[in-house]
């Protein structure tokens, strides 16, 4: 504990050191008067909850805010009283200035360090060290500890206190009666890093918004920092599985947006993101792993703006789903799903009705919000059932709240610890004899210098007053009957978080994209090439990481939805102009065109406007292979001539209109002006015909008459005449046999031959 006590204020305090002569400025004519003339701060104490036998070392730095020099001056350290309740240590942390009997006196000078002279504006680092023994602390409590700066000025030339900062001193001379159980969450979650694009490859490469997360991952790192430490602390991990789930895919290939938004590179995080997971693995094994839904979705924001949105709360379910999967595969931890974590903790009956809905009966909230209104003297145990088989688990909010400053002063975290466990130690000193549960929930997203505090703070611990319990046993803890079990109305919820929520809007657009997505599913025939990555996309629009991007939220969106109906458009029916139908009998060509890398299976209708007068066969499957188009034909049979509009459309093979209808006008002819032609020269040939044979006969009785011929003279030239006309009667009927056309009852030619692709204007299909 030392240690990281020792890391925490090593740096930030030279890091400041190297900017003191500019900080006295903002001090010196707001309040460098009298006893706040020297700023004092407090950069190490060590150990944090001293025992009789240790040594209390106490470092830091004094800084003459004044325009005059300091004279003999010296910096020593001062045991205040025992604090009376956990408001008192409010009130003490939030004084300044000395205030004779309230500050305690010095102790013996020879723990003092002297500075001598300190001129206007200078800084001077001090060290103090004093036996525990010495400070003469007596019953078990927290103390105000003080270090205050003494000394002389030019307006008043006497001793006195110019400067004094004050912190707690937890002290426990022997093993508590009860120590209360403490339950502290340690949490694994970030922004949104992924989009919902990949690469056309085999591997569906995924395509990062930046890489941020790599530089987390990394030594050093916020979340190589926070797996590091929590490693060893007895904590509850509490993850997000989206995080999990991206750390994984970076340990494969993956490209990474340009800042311009104009293409790609490739990711380079892939050494970090396994050194991680790895860490991980490892840190998780034998500990409880609670399991978020799957992006950490806003359920303040769904229960207030997206409930009345149909199908929004439907995203809760496959959230949770997806969660334990993917923590249980990646990490080989099977989490807990059963508890539902609302932005602070803040809770009202609408968010615990929303994170109820999907199966977590745990919600965990603060007791800022879930207030207490029995009048307690003593905090209660963190579990309440709230009806419905529900239980809230309350945390503390002073602890739950204690790191959320800048702990990357030295200053800032060393207060904060002391702080910190000042309050975890007065809950157990409240009642003594009644042993409670206490939960712990920090902010989402600590710092690493936060998470570095956190841990300095839970190693200080050192189970003198406390005693871990996983998050689990927390929720199974027998309420305290007097706590508070009664849920805020909807209209206590805070002003400043509303502000901050997802709008109604933002709802609308994740439904839209859904739906889209619904209809472009069943056409394709590698369906987790899509449905995973977007699925994927539409939850990470509603996660509460965005609380703090409202301008990239709605980016994202756009982005998502913007990309998905690109890729439904790569599936349509190929522009067909107005074409021309010969015959009563034809077929009509459709060309659909696929240019996505896979397969798609659709229903192809054509439907004509006037049924009456142009009938079209049935739909048909078509099936399109990825980077293909493909004609289909469709037989029809004309009743009338003239124009007739038909209209094409595709269907998903379950029934739903896919894309937009395509309308196209066919001109019928059912006989042709040729045929036509042709027919009437064949009639005319059969009159001429005709009209000889009748000359021909009309002569030969005529002669007949005129000669009175014998009988067989009459014969031959009677047979003569039927030599000639049997021959035109041939002829005849060859020529009409070969003129006449096709009836319609005849059987229709196939067109199969036409071209397949688009039908130009005017296009003619003969029969």
């Amino acid at each position: 504990m030392r240690r990281t006590a020792a890391l925490l204020a090593a740096a930030p305090m030279l890091a400041g050191l190297a900017q003191i002569p500019a900080a006295p400025a903002a001090h010196a004519e707001s309040k460098a008067t009298g006893s706040r003339s020297v700023d004092v701060s407090i950069t190490s104490l060590t150990p944090t909850a001293p025992k009789k036998s240790d040594t209390l070392t106490v470092s830091g730095t004094v800084t003459n805010d004044t325009k005059g020099t300091v004279s003999d001056a010296r910096v020593g350290l001062r045991v205040g009283p025992t604090m009376s309740g956990r408001s008192a240590i409010d009130t003490t942390a939030h004084r300044t200035g000395y205030t004779e009997g309230l500050d305690g006196t010095e102790i013996d000078g020879k723990y003092a360090k002297k500075i001598g002279k300190l001129a206007a504006g200078t800084s001077r680092d001090f060290s103090l060290s004093i036996p525990v023994d010495q400070l003469h602390l007596g019953e078990n409590g927290v103390y105000q500890l003080g270090v205050s700066l003494t000394g002389d000025t030019s307006h008043q030339p006497w001793p006195q206190v110019l400067g004094i900062e004050r912190t707690f001193l937890p002290w426990q001379s022997g093993p508590s009666q009860k120590k209360s159980q403490l339950t502290y969450l340690w949490p694994l979650i970030s922004a949104t890093h992924v989009t919902a694009r990949t690469d056309n490859d085999e591997d569906r490469t995924p395509i990062f918004r930046d890489d941020r997360l790599a530089k987390e991952l990394a030594p050093g790192g916020r979340l190589q920092q926070m797996v590091a430490l929590g490693k060893n602390l007895p904590i509850t991990w509490v993850v997000d599985p989206d995080l999990l789930a991206t750390v994984d895919a970076m340990t494969k290939k993956y490209e990474v947006q340009n800042p311009s938004g104009n293409g790609t590179r490739a990711g380079r995080g892939q050494t970090v993101a396994k050194q991680w997971l790895d860490a991980l693995q490892k840190a998780v094994d034998g500990k409880q792993v609670v399991a978020l839904p799957f992006a950490d979705p806003d359920l303040a924001s769904l229960a207030h703006r997206g409930k009345n949105v149909t199908g929004a709360l439907s995203h809760l379910q496959g959230a949770t789903e997806l969660a334990s999967t993917t923590v249980e595969t990646i990490t080989g931890v099977r989490p807990r799903t059963d508890f539902a974590w609302p932005v602070d903790g803040a809770v009202d009956s609408s968010i615990v009705d929303v994170a109820t809905s999907a199966g977590a009966h745990n919600v965990i909230a603060r007791s800022d919000s879930l207030r207490e209104t029995g009048g307690l003297s003593y905090t209660p145990t963190a579990a309440r059932q709230i009806g419905g088989g529900n239980t809230a688990v309350v945390a503390d909010a002073r602890l739950s709240t204690a790191f959320t400053g800048d702990m990357s002063k030295a200053e800032n975290s060393t207060l904060a610890i002391q702080r910190f466990l000042a309050q975890s130690q007065m809950i157990n000193l409240q009642a003594p004899d009644r042993q409670r549960s206490i939960v712990v929930a920090p902010q989402r997203t600590p710092t690493t210098s936060q998470a570095q505090s956190m841990a300095a703070a839970m190693e200080g611990l050192s189970g003198q007053w406390t005693q871990p319990m996983s998050l689990g046993q927390a929720a199974k803890a027998k309420p305290d009957p007097s706590a508070t079990q009664r849920v805020p109305s909807t209209r206590s919820y805070p002003r400043s978080l509303r502000a901050r929520e997802l709008p109604t809007e933002a709802f609308d657009r994740i439904q839209e994209t859904q739906k889209t997505l619904d209809n472009f599913e069943p056409i394709l025939t590698a369906k987790y090439r899509v449905v995973t990555p977007f699925g994927n996309a539409i939850r990470r629009e509603m996660s509460t990481s965005w609380r703090s991007e409202a301008q990239n939220a709605t980016g994202f969106r756009h982005d998502v939805q913007t990309y998905l109906s690109g890729l439904t458009k790569k599936v349509r029916l190929v522009p067909k102009t107005d074409m021309t139908l010969s015959g009563r009998s034809a077929t009509v060509p459709v060309t659909v065109q696929n240019n996505l890398v896979q397969s798609v299976e659709l229903r192809l209708v054509l439907r004509s406007q006037q049924g009456n007068r142009l009938e079209v066969s049935d739909p048909q499957l078509v099936n399109v292979e990825g980077g293909h188009s493909q004609s289909v034909k469709f037989g029809t049979t004309a009743n009338a001539n003239g124009p007739v509009w038909v209209s094409a459309r595709l269907y998903t093979p379950d029934g739903q209109p896919y894309g937009d209808e395509m309308l196209f006008e066919v001109n019928v002819t059912e006989i042709t002006s040729t045929v036509i032609l042709v027919i009437a020269g064949g009639v005319l040939l059969l009159v001429l015909a005709g009209v000889r044979i009748y000359v021909q006969r009309k002569r030969a009785a005529a002669r007949s008459g005129e000669d009175g011929g014998d009988g067989e003279d009459a014969e031959e030239a009677h047979g003569q005449d039927e030599d000639d006309s049997e021959a035109p009667e041939n002829d005849r009927c060859d020529s009409a046999h070969a003129l006449v056309p096709e009836q319609p009852s005849d059987p229709a030619s196939d067109t199969g031959s036409q071209s397949a692709g688009p039908s130009g204007s005017g296009e003619k299909v003969d029969h």
